[in-house]
């Protein structure tokens, strides 16, 4: 078991918000999207093991699989008695049988995971902790970033040249080690940075966040689309490191650590939260939801709050379905 960082819990929570609030499609959606995702590929490198053991795998997939996929089912069941009937659905023409397919194939994609589409993250990261965990069986250091290498210029040939898109993601886990194993061998390096470098890097992280989100095109990592691969790469980076120094900087914000000690049953529910608040709003004779910006931050918060219960509920009962594995 690793040990918790206030800090890092805190970082994954904003991580998830901004997810949450990012399809909410805000104006501010190109800039949430450049480095979101990437945050959560290096904190997850960051707790990968040193030394993994064939265990390390099973309590990876439980904690990882086991959720997504019971998760997955519910949303589909929900999907295709509910979902597939309201809303922008009926105008798809999309097969139940193709949907119930996508809860293996794990994509992302709308023909195949209309029901759940943010559920894609989950098969993805297990399956990047499973090629690093491969790729450690090499004990020379050099030959093993030499193949990592290899592998993220392969993810992005992959996605340049070819349409098809892999199952559980894989051509995207490739990509997602230029974040990941950075994390691994870099946590050590951010505990112990000091308060005088961190008040120094933050403000220079922010300045170059704002700058190069702005100049590249917007990325959709599940899509497999980075825009400019050297600005996508360098701005993933950046963000990464404001939010983890933001996070050290504060010492511990409460309302974004449980957000980060929550982060699966808010990537699994966010959208149904959406539907009901839609659902409400029709009820009280409200047909339009071109939403203000205001309003659509807004909305996170109760997206969160009618989430809530069912996390309560979760982490008394069924544990499992956050992650969390019983001793």
């Amino acid at each position: 078991m690793y040990k918790r960082y206030d800090w890092v819990d805190g970082a994954r929570g904003l991580g998830i918000f901004l997810v949450v609030y990012g399809h909410n499609f805000p104006f501010s959606e190109s800039y949430i999207y450049s480095f979101h995702i990437p945050l959560f590929f290096f904190i997850a490198g960051m707790f990968h093991p040193k030394e993994i053991k064939k265990k390390d795998i099973v309590k990876r997939a439980k904690s990882i699989l086991i959720p997504y996929f019971i998760w997955s089912f519910l949303l589909y069941l929900f999907w295709v008695t509910i979902g597939l009937h309201f809303g922008e659905s009926v105008h798809k023409n999309l097969d139940p049988l193709e949907g119930l397919l996508g809860v293996f194939y794990a994509q992302g994609d709308v023909r195949f995971m209309d029901w759940g589409i943010p559920m894609w993250f989950l098969p993805a990261i297990f399956l990047t902790f499973l090629i690093f965990y491969f790729v450690q069986f090499i004990n020379n250091l050099k030959v093993q970033l030499f193949i990592v290498l290899i592998l993220i210029v392969t993810g992005f040939l992959y996605s340049h040249y070819f349409y098809f898109r892999l199952p559980w993601s894989f051509d995207v886990a490739l990509v997602s080690l230029i974040f990941y194993v950075p994390g691994f061998f870099m946590k050590r390096k951010l505990i112990d940075f000091t308060a005088g470098k961190k008040t120094v890097l933050l403000i220079f992280c922010l300045f170059l966040l704002t700058f190069t989100a702005l100049v590249n095109t917007k990325i959709d990592m599940y899509r497999s689309v980075y825009g400019c691969i050297p600005l996508f790469i360098f701005n993933g980076f950046i963000g990464v490191f404001f939010v983890l120094l933001l996070f050290k900087q504060i010492k511990k914000n409460r309302f974004f650590v449980l957000l980060g000690r929550n982060t699966i049953p808010l990537l699994a529910l966010q959208l149904r939260a959406m539907t009901v608040i839609k659902l409400v709003l029709i009820i009280v004779g409200v047909s339009s939801f071109n939403f203000s910006e205001p309003v659509k931050l807004g909305l996170v918060f109760v997206q969160i709050l009618l989430i809530w219960p069912v996390i309560v509920f979760v982490n008394k009962y069924v544990p499992i379905l956050n992650g969390k594995i019983k001793k």
